[in-house]
Order: C-alpha cells, then sequence, then structure tokens
C-alpha cells in the first residue's frame, strides 16, 4: 500500500478525492495550507509515492503574470498555490506520478509557465430548484494519451464540468501535451508532461463517480499502482 499526498483548501474539500484513493487501496496523506504551510517539503513528502493535486479554489493570477479581472468572482487562496508549488517542484524533480484534477491542472500549467483564462461562462455548476447541479460536456481523448492508457480507452466521453478558469492553446505552456479536449470550444480537458513517466492532469471532476463514466476510476487506481511501482524502486 503507497501514500498518495492529496493538497486540498481543507478536508472538507479533500473527501471525494480521499475516499476514491482510499477505494483504490492507497493510504492518504492530507496537506492542506493550515496545517502544513510552515512544514519542510521533505517532511511533508517523507515516504509518500504520489501525489494528487485536486480542485478548489482560484489561482492567484500574478502567479502568472496578470493582475485579477474584477468581473471574474475569484475566490483566491495564495498559501494553498504556495504549498502546491513547492510539492509539485519537489515531485516533479523525482519524477513521482500525479493526477493533477481540475484546479490541480490548471496549476500544473502554471508550474510549467502556461497562463489561465480567468473566467469562462457554461462550465460550472448551476442552481437548479435549490439544489446546485453539475454541468455536463463531451470531451475526446486522444489516442496515445497516457490518459487513455490508464482509463482502457480513447474517443469521446461525457463528463461534468464544475469550473469557471481553463485554458485553450493559447494558454497551455508549451512543455505540456494537450491530451483532451472539449468538443465544442476547444478548451483544453487534459494535459500530460512528456519529460515525466506519469504525469496527468484533468479538467473534469473523476472522483465524482457518479458523474462521470466508471472507466474513470481507473485513474485512481493507476495513480496508486504507479505510486507503488515508484516507491519499490526508489528502495531498491
Amino acid at each position: 500500500m503507497a501514500i498518495i499526498a492529496i493538497t486540498s483548501s481543507s478536508s472538507k474539500n479533500a473527501r471525494r478525492y480521499v475516499s476514491a484513493m482510499e477505494s483504490a487501496g492507497a493510504e492518504i496523506r492530507l496537506l492542506t495550507p493550515d496545517e502544513h504551510g510552515g512544514v519542510a517539503t521533505e517532511e511533508m513528502m517523507n515516504g509518500v509515492g504520489g501525489l494528487l493535486l485536486s480542485g478548489g479554489p482560484d489561482i492567484d493570477p500574478a502567479l502568472y503574470g496578470e493582475e485579477p479581472d474584477s468581473n471574474a468572482g475569484l475566490e483566491l487562496r495564495r498559501p494553498l498555490d504556495d504549498l502546491e508549488l513547492r510539492i509539485l517542484e519537489y515531485v516533479l524533480d523525482r519524477d513521482m506520478p500525479v493526477l493533477a484534477i481540475c484546479r490541480g491542472m490548471q496549476l500544473l500549467n502554471v508550474a510549467f509557465g502556461g497562463k489561465l483564462i480567468q473566467d469562462l461562462p457554461h462550465h460550472k455548476s448551476e442552481k437548479i430548484d435549490g439544489e446546485w447541479e453539475s454541468a455536463y460536456h463531451q470531451i475526446f481523448i486522444t489516442p496515445g494519451a497516457k490518459a487513455a492508457a490508464v482509463i482502457g480507452m480513447a474517443g469521446f466521453f461525457k463528463v461534468n464540468s464544475l469550473h469557471h478558469q481553463g485554458l485553450k492553446e493559447a494558454q497551455r505552456a508549451p512543455r505540456l501535451m494537450t491530451t483532451a479536449y472539449e468538443v465544442e470550444d476547444g478548451l483544453i480537458e487534459g494535459l500530460e508532461s512528456p519529460e515525466h513517466s506519469w504525469v496527468i492532469g484533468l479538467q473534469c471532476h473523476p472522483e465524482r463517480q457518479d458523474e462521470v463514466p466508471k472507466l474513470f476510476g481507473n485513474l485512481f487506481l493507476g495513480l496508486h499502482e504507479r505510486a507503488e511501482t515508484y516507491l519499490a524502486a526508489f528502495a531498491a
């Protein structure tokens, strides 16, 4: 059983991610800015075999050289940005496996030198009859993508959409590769790093398992398996 580090704004926000990874057989180390902001990266990551960057608040536009758009309704948490960026740097330097979800994928793009669109209409959940409901759209995962190999197939998938930020090709970090996109507007829905063994980013929320195809659960199994392989090689 490998330890997977999950970064999140809070334990409440992390619940679904923790549940998905525990169901995949992993042991969890939850890292939040309130609890771990002042902890050394090496201490936080001691014994960890993989990283899951979760969804959450918006990323500070200053990190990609822009001023906040006053009309974008940004919810910023800079201590979370700083925590995740230093953990991600540590992990990438060691070629540790990474699964980056929603905000996590956006952070991955920023960490590699990319930018974000600060506000996107029609991509987030809506309040219907007093209840928040996820939006949905069709994405295409390209053949040859690591995500497709892990999920078990490439092609078209109906997935949830719960974000108001994102990126297109103009904002993508050049060192990252687009592996999925939304069919209607070309928004990037998947990123991967060709420089690393297993760095997968997805814009949708596979931890909300009733809102995506069942095959997407393989992403959590795949992260755990890859983390076990990483730790075994490290110990050898």
